[in-house]
């Protein structure tokens, strides 16, 4: 049995193929942990969301950005951005069933010593208080009325958590920390606007993993969402920070997919990617 990470897909269906085809995955021994932004400005969206919920168990997905945007846009309570190619899936025959998969996928998770999570955890939150947030989250996305949640979840606003937030901003605050964080200050106030390398952190903020005095130091965490960061690494591919793995390599910048295989040593892991071609339009933001 072998236990992988994947970073970010976006929509990239071919790519995904030959780094399964590459690890020799197997859905009956093997299980995939994908990182979130499942979809959106990749060319095939609608048959990595096919494809990963037909995979069952053998794939525990978490949502991204672009996943909740997906949701959002579905609901009809946001206007599909100019470089969205989200319309296949929002035309198909199953995109009821494919939209119910995503809402009841994960926020973050917590397995096999690693927490998992699309963007980044606040410095103030523990990984239990993380995981238990993820759930407030979760459990407002697979209501009823969920629409009510996705119709306040954008806004960068409050920017810092506090543990007296109440209703859509404490949710808010948890959405953009997990799925939007890159830098933060010292005591947590999230900065959205920069999307470099953890070198180019504006004046006063740090990227969240390096803030003295994390919570969640002793635990390592993988995630996705910060493309640039592999740039930092002479070779383009990802390396373990302050007990961080990123593992969005840019495929859909047109760099590698790069899944982690977790070895049998607590933090150990083995890399394997495939390039990919896949180019954004022109103008399109590295989000």
């Amino acid at each position: 049995m072998s236990l992988y990470f994947i970073g970010d897909l976006q929509g990239c269906h071919e790519p995904l193929q030959r780094l399964l085809q590459t690890i020799a995955f197997s859905p009956s021994r093997d299980t995939l942990y994908l990182l979130g932004d499942l979809v959106n400005r990749g060319p095939a969206s609608l048959e990595v969301v096919r494809d990963l919920a037909a995979l069952g168990d053998a794939a525990q997905c978490l949502l991204g950005n672009h996943d909740l945007n997906l949701l959002a846009v579905d609901a009809g309570l946001r206007q599909p951005h100019r470089n969205d190619t989200l319309q296949p899936l929002l035309q198909a025959s199953d995109r009821a069933s494919l939209i119910d998969w995503l809402r009841h996928r994960a926020m973050a998770l917590n397995a096999h010593g690693w927490l998992m999570v699309h963007a980044g955890v606040l410095p103030q939150w523990t990984g239990a208080q993380t995981m238990a947030l993820a759930g407030e989250v979760e459990r407002a996305l697979r209501a009823p009325d969920y629409h009510a949640f996705l119709a306040q979840m954008y806004g960068n606003q409050p920017a810092q958590w506090r543990d007296d937030l109440q209703g859509a901003e404490r949710l808010r605050v948890v959405v953009n920390a997990l799925t939007r964080l890159r830098f933060c200050t010292a005591d947590g106030e999230m900065e959205f606007s920069a999307t470099g390398g953890a070198l180019t952190a504006p004046p006063g903020y740090l990227p969240w993993f390096e803030v003295p005095g994390r919570l969640t130091s002793q635990t390592p965490i993988a995630f996705g969402h910060w493309s640039t960061l592999a740039l930092d690494n002479p070779h383009g591919q990802p390396q373990l920070r302050s007990n961080t793995l990123g593992l969005d390599t840019g495929c859909l910048w047109g760099r590698s997919l790069t899944a982690a295989r977790l070895g049998n040593t607590h933090g150990e892991f083995e890399l394997f990617s495939v390039g990919c071609s896949a180019i954004p339009e022109p103008g399109a933001a590295a989000l």
